[in-house]
């Protein structure tokens, strides 16, 4: 067996036909890359313009020109974090198990994210801090979108997200709109052309340039650094523009289908090829399909361990899903999370829909075809309070496996900023940025940038 293993040893003298294809002056593929990547500036001039743009005073002045009424929200939440408002994780557990909260030790290395997916729109995120200081429970620390950027760029969502997730201390990711669902293949439709997709709706021809380009637009514009990717050519464009020297990050999406160890096997390798020297990668999430079985991540982990990713890569696992349109219900993979995140560190718990039992109460249940629909469809049909009720349903489920994880004795990662371990740490850590109410009254027409003072 030892000897047959041996044959798969790849020579060395492999790595020098790769490398021919990516330095050579005249390969068309990697010209077209390096054209679009120059439009933005050198490397660390892309990563200045972006640092600049994702400062937190930056943005506000994003929010102040496009919605006004949004730095009200952001005051108020600045206000709650100073104060203490949140409740902190010591307190979570005793909430929880009560006095034998006291006598447990949580094991931090196998901490799971607490993860939500896809808060839309921010005054979703809003409802759910208010929401979670009235209860007393936890905000995640992760959210994902699939909101069409053009839209919330446009309405000033956008930077102000941005800002509440500085805030509150949590990572997000954001869906840009070259993302396969935008007839970018000319040849699928409806249902009529169903099979088409059975080879993925991708990103053919140019398209994944054009989600590069997107990509550093919105890097250097508003400092959007992760952002989901679905399709192995962009996939490969965020490895390269990683190797290069721009700082983005990504997470596969489920929609990619890694249902398998050897699919993961494949990524992971891909991502270690192109790694860069100090070991960092552009893939810092990876979600499984909703098909994967404990075993499938158990044995993906070796490797990512062994590729030395183990803190690099988080493994995002749905433990609900959207009760429409995307799997069979019921639902629900808590119980095997708990057994998984015993023995495998770096695992983010992702929540794409309420219970099942809560969700097929509702009047309208989670679809996973509203993340297609736009704002102004969605008041107009007047679904808007449905969505927001859908979100929080995804919030509740949160909770539930955060409560779940705490009765295991394991640990999870909440908002940081809003759930230090010990409420005295929350009292001692003051905002560097003050963010001024504005006087939206006095200014219908909008705030002048003077009256703007953080």
């Amino acid at each position: 067996m030892e000897e047959i293993r041996a044959r798969l040893k790849i020579p060395s003298d492999r790595l020098d036909a790769i490398n021919l294809i990516l330095v050579n002056p005249n390969m068309r593929a990697i010209d077209d890359f390096l054209d679009v990547v120059s439009k933005y500036g050198t490397p660390e001039e892309i990563n200045a313009r972006a640092k600049q743009a994702m400062e937190l005073p930056a943005l506000l002045q994003r929010v102040e020109q496009t919605r006004p009424e949004y730095l009200a929200d952001l005051h108020w939440l600045q206000e709650q974090v100073d104060k203490g408002s949140f409740i902190s994780i010591a307190e979570y557990r005793r909430k929880v198990l009560g006095g034998k909260a006291e006598l447990m030790t949580f094991n931090d290395n196998f901490a799971v994210t607490l993860e939500i997916s896809a808060c839309q729109y921010f005054p979703w995120a809003i409802a759910a801090a208010k929401r979670a200081i009235a209860q007393q429970s936890l905000m995640p620390g992760r959210f994902i979108r699939v909101r069409k950027m053009k839209e919330q760029e446009a309405d000033g969502d956008l930077p102000a997200f941005a800002a509440l997730m500085q805030i509150i201390g949590a990572s997000f990711v954001e869906t840009l709109d070259t993302r396969g669902t935008d007839s970018s293949n000319v040849h699928l439709g409806g249902p009529a052309t169903i099979t088409g997709y059975f080879g993925g709706v991708g990103q053919p021809n140019e398209h994944a340039l054009q989600w590069l380009d997107e990509y550093l637009y919105y890097y250097t514009r508003y400092g959007i650094r992760q952002v989901l990717n679905i399709n192995p050519g962009t996939v490969m464009l965020g490895y390269l523009l990683h190797r290069l020297g721009v700082d983005i990050e990504f997470k596969i999406s489920v929609f990619m289908g890694n249902d398998n160890p050897y699919s993961a096997l494949w990524t992971l390798i891909a991502a270690h090829l192109f790694s860069r020297d100090d070991g960092s990668s552009p893939l810092i999430g990876f979600n499984w399909s909703n098909s994967v079985n404990n075993e499938t991540i158990e044995i993906a982990s070796q490797f990512r361990k062994t590729l030395d990713f183990e803190n690099v890569v988080r493994f995002e696992h749905h433990i609900t899903e959207a009760w429409k349109s995307i799997v069979r219900q019921p639902y629900n993979r808590r119980d095997e999370l708990m057994e998984l995140v015993k023995h495998v560190p770096n695992i983010s718990a992702k929540h794409e829909g309420g219970d099942p039992e809560i969700e097929q109460t509702r009047q309208h249940p989670s679809d996973i075809l509203d993340y297609f629909r736009s704002k102004e469809e969605i008041v107009a049909a007047g679904d808007w309070e449905h969505l927001i009720l859908n979100f929080l349903d995804k919030f509740d489920a949160v909770n539930r496996t955060a409560k779940a994880l705490t009765k295991h004795g394991l640990s999870f990662v909440a908002a940081q900023k809003l759930h230090p371990l010990e409420r005295k740490q929350a009292k001692s850590q003051k905002s560097k940025v003050k963010i001024s109410r504005p006087n939206t009254d006095k200014y219908p027409g909008g705030v002048p940038s003077d009256q703007l003072n953080v």
